[in-house]
């Protein structure tokens, strides 16, 4: 199973799916940020990329990067509990990270929930460090930390 993940950019039609699917995986037990239009603008901005991972026509996975003139930012991602553990997620990154290099964007930075501890694990082993807490982060309610990747450094 997941072998015949399809990894693509976004499409329009798909903003409600993502959007529906980062309030159940990410925002859950928060007020829903992403909403589908904000997932819709980020599809149309010209420096961020949206992408897919998809099981025959199921989504199980889902990342929104950023780019700016020397970093990234990793908005959102996510992979379906189901799929975790198969590669899925690791393919996104890659995807995102040989995207970023493609555009002498070398360093990328993220936050996640601190409780997270799952993902936190996730992101160590693909070259990530820790860099920053902010308390009360999200909707005032939960605490973040931050993390970065040097890009030219390999992990």
């Amino acid at each position: 199973m997941y072998e015949l993940v399809t990894i693509k950019p976004a499409m329009l039609s798909e903003a409600a799916v993502i959007a529906g699917l980062s309030h159940r995986l990410i925002e859950s037990g928060l007020p829903p940020t992403w909403t589908a239009g904000r997932v819709a603008a980020q599809i149309r901005h010209r420096e961020s990329v949206v992408l897919t991972a998809k099981e025959s026509e199921e989504m199980i996975g889902f990342a929104i990067m950023q780019f700016g003139e020397d970093r990234a930012h990793l908005n959102l991602f996510a992979v379906v509990p189901a799929a975790r553990r198969h590669g899925v997620g690791r393919r996104m990154l890659t995807w995102l990270h040989e995207s970023a290099k493609t555009a002498g964007t070398f360093r990328i930075d993220l936050e996640l929930r601190a409780e997270n501890i799952v993902a936190r694990r996730f992101y160590l082993g693909l070259g990530y460090a820790e860099c920053g807490y902010t308390r009360n982060y999200y909707s005032g309610q939960e605490d973040a930390v931050h993390m970065t990747r040097d890009l030219a450094i390999r992990a």
